[in-house]
């Protein structure tokens, strides 16, 4: 027993060891993350990759001789290619790929940023930007912005397409409506043009347990809805109101950027598949991203732009399970205490 007595406080004693430097490494780490502010850019031209298995299957399939045949017709282009090189670089026809994979707090909103910064400082209008999303919704602010970001590619008059594979709803589609054109999967979700509001409510609970919530406001519909408060009808009708206005905001916005679309008809909060959403004219083809991207790899330059953000001081010490919930927890209490959000 004075063994183990003995070992555990050894490891007692070490596990604070560890923490003092886990803290120490922390503050200088945190010293350094302020001059440490660009990510990481990475371009890749996905032609090659597409070409890349296009050799390997052709290996597999065909017989030696055609395979010769056209590995030789093959380098007989790529060689014309070279010659024109200086002629295909200034008259080419450029796809610039950006992913968008939203949350509820349309965080990757930084990252497009960055991307479309990057592409628009080398982009012409001869070029087309292609967005992958993928976004059920969010916050209001958060969404509005990333919407604002994608209108930065069409006020610099560059054709953009939003592609959604699996869905584009609420927030989501009011990036999409931004585009010159939308495509959709058969069974991708678009559409839920509407506002969404929810606020828990456990006065009563508080009540019977005796435990009295203050809550002090300047302004009058400062707090309009409360969780630990006790709510009003004057409180809930101007809570109503709000998100009324703010739905009048999105239709008006989708109806500007898509004037094909019977706003009144589709702004319902309802949601339609692929194949549906053309006949609503919220979409205007029926395709993957892939299928839409596979007709520009022979004769395009088609490029991958992605943006990093630096990563965290937990993320680069091996603690990234830590952030994970951390985010989780984020995203549970924004959809709890959410008060407006499409």
């Amino acid at each position: 027993m004075e063994f183990l007595a003995d070992y555990a406080g050894f490891l007692i004693r070490l596990l604070s060891i560890a923490l003092i430097i886990l803290l120490i490494l922390s503050v200088v780490a945190s010293g350094k993350n302020k001059q440490r502010k660009n990510g990481n850019l990475t371009i890749t031209k996905l032609n090659d990759g597409y070409q890349a298995m296009k050799d390997e299957l052709s290996k597999k399939l065909f017989d030696k001789k055609i395979l010769k045949q056209q590995q030789k017709a093959l380098k007989k282009q790529k060689k014309a290619e070279a010659k024109s090189a200086v002629k295909q670089s200034e008259e080419q026809k450029r796809i610039y790929v950006l992913d968008f994979d939203g949350d509820i707090k349309a965080s990757a909103v930084q990252s497009l940023r960055e991307e479309i910064t990057a592409v628009l400082s080398v982009a012409s209008e001869k070029d087309e930007v292609v967005v992958r999303l993928e976004s059920p919704g969010g916050v209001v602010h958060g969404y509005g912005l990333a919407a604002s970001q994608l209108q930065r590619i069409r006020d610099k008059g560059i054709p953009l397409t939003v592609s959604v594979d699996k869905v584009a709803a609420s927030g989501g589609y009011m990036m999409a409506c931004v585009a010159d054109k939308i495509v959709a999967a058969p069974f991708a979700i678009l559409g839920s043009i509407g506002v969404v509001a929810q606020v828990p409510n456990i006065h009563r609970l508080l009540e019977r347990n005796t435990i009295d919530v203050e809550l002090h406001t300047a302004g009058k519909y400062k707090r309009t809805l409360t969780m630990l408060g006790e709510n009003t009808d004057e409180g809930r009708e101007k809570f109503k109101q709000d998100l009324e206005d703010t739905h009048d905001l999105f239709k008006h916005f989708v109806s500007k950027n898509r004037p094909v679309l019977d706003i009144d008809a589709i702004a319902t909060g309802e949601t339609w598949y692929g194949s549906e959403a053309i006949d609503n004219k919220l979409a205007d083809a029926v395709m993957t991203s892939d299928a839409y991207l596979e007709q520009y790899y022979s004769d395009h330059d088609v490029v991958q732009v992605t943006y990093r953000e630096p990563k965290a001081f937990t993320e680069r010490l091996g603690l990234g399970v830590l952030s994970a919930v951390e985010q989780k927890a984020t995203g549970w209490l924004s959809k709890a205490l959410n008060h407006r959000g499409f």
